[in-house]
């Protein structure tokens, strides 16, 4: 049980402090921020979906959507291949 507790802790350090919110509180997050930037991938052949990323005040905010999320104007967006967040 010691060997897992330290593979979780150390994956927390890794990625530091994720935060899980739904598609429409990731858009409100996004919006308090003047140029927010944004990344985002789309799922492959078996999970047609959105995923997003973005930090605010030093945290990490997520999302997964079914649909594409859409910000201002003066948001930046990376489109990554991939986004991988560990299911902790």
């Amino acid at each position: 049980m010691l060997v897992h507790s330290n593979v979780i802790a150390n994956a927390i350090k890794a990625v530091g402090t994720l935060v899980r919110v739904s598609p429409e509180e990731f858009q409100r997050v996004a919006a308090l921020q003047e140029t927010p930037l944004v990344v985002c991938s789309r799922g492959k052949v078996f999970s047609k979906s959105w995923k997003y990323l973005t930090s605010y005040k030093g945290l990490a905010f997520h999302c997964k959507s079914k649909t594409e999320l859409y910000f201002s104007a003066k948001s930046e967006f990376i489109s990554a291949e991939s986004i991988s967040i560990p299911e902790l």
